[in-house]
């Protein structure tokens, strides 16, 4: 594979305890921008810029370029590295508190996500009063499955993401495109950002609190599921699946985002929850 390697990418050793792990294949990054569909009049956040070779891609297409970055000694490598290059901007914190709400203009998102921190970044991005048109990310492959999942195979991560974006597996890289190379394969997922999101939630802690609740015992069936978290009967919780038209013999990863839905207002409205 042609690789760039920077002075920088062998000076900074990346630091396991913030799951770096490095994207050095050109191709690779170049699949990335183009997933993105980046033009020279977007406003891209790239979230853990690294030691910026993705960063000076997009740089060099579109206009602005806000770099979020955690680790204190990158930060300053590449501010020094992008001091005369007018459209990119390096910031020092973590994305899963940084509010995207203070760029106050459109924009994607384009990051190579830890595992640890997926799933509480993405619904930073996608619940934000501001969320982005879209997102392209790189993830572990099985993380990458999770958010893609249909019924029959949903996950917490699943419906987090699908109530707000329409997500879809760009393509597959394998370990040797990222230094050091990682035990796993990664993938690369777009999100296309819903206009309107696919429920509209009153209480979005409340309905995430229930999604949270029927996976907290994956294997088991709902009644029993529902049963431990909110100390109510499971016969009470099966009645209550019925008056739903969801099978109470079935388990949390065979729901739609339409049956949590339905299931959330009875539960609010009988005060279960």
């Amino acid at each position: 594979m042609n690789r760039i390697n920077t002075v920088e990418s062998t000076r900074i050793r990346p630091k396991k305890s913030l799951g770096q792990n490095f994207l050095v294949d050109q191709k690779s990054l170049q699949k990335i921008v183009s997933a993105a569909d980046v033009k020279y009049t977007d406003t891209v956040i790239e979230i853990g810029p690294g030691t910026g070779l993705l960063t000076k891609i997009l740089g060099q297409q579109a206009q602005n370029v806000i770099a979020v970055e955690m680790d204190h000694e990158l930060v300053n490598m590449l501010r020094i590295k992008f001091r005369e290059v007018p459209s990119v901007i390096i910031i020092e914190g973590d994305a899963r508190n940084w509010n995207p709400e203070t760029t106050e203009l459109p924009y994607k998102v384009v990051a190579n996500l830890p595992y640890y921190a997926a799933n509480h970044i993405l619904r930073r991005f996608l619940e934000s009063s501001l969320p982005p048109t879209l997102l392209v990310v790189t993830v572990q492959k099985e993380v990458a499955e999770s958010i893609i999942a249909t019924k029959g195979a949903m996950r917490m991560l699943s419906i987090g993401v699908q109530v707000y974006a329409k997500p879809t597996i760009v393509g597959y890289l394998n370990p040797e495109s990222f230094k050091p190379r990682p035990k796993v394969q990664s993938a690369i997922v777009r999100l296309d950002v819903l206009e309107i999101p696919r429920i509209s939630l009153e209480d979005r802690e409340g309905f995430f609190d229930l999604v949270k609740a029927g996976f907290s015992s994956a294997r088991k069936q709902l009644p029993n599921s529902l049963s431990n978290i909110y100390k109510i009967s499971t016969s009470q919780i099966k009645e209550t699946l019925i008056s739903c038209g969801i099978d109470p013999k079935l388990r949390a990863q065979s729901l739609e985002i339409e049956d949590w839905k339905r299931l959330y207002q009875v539960f609010k409205r009988t005060g279960i929850c």
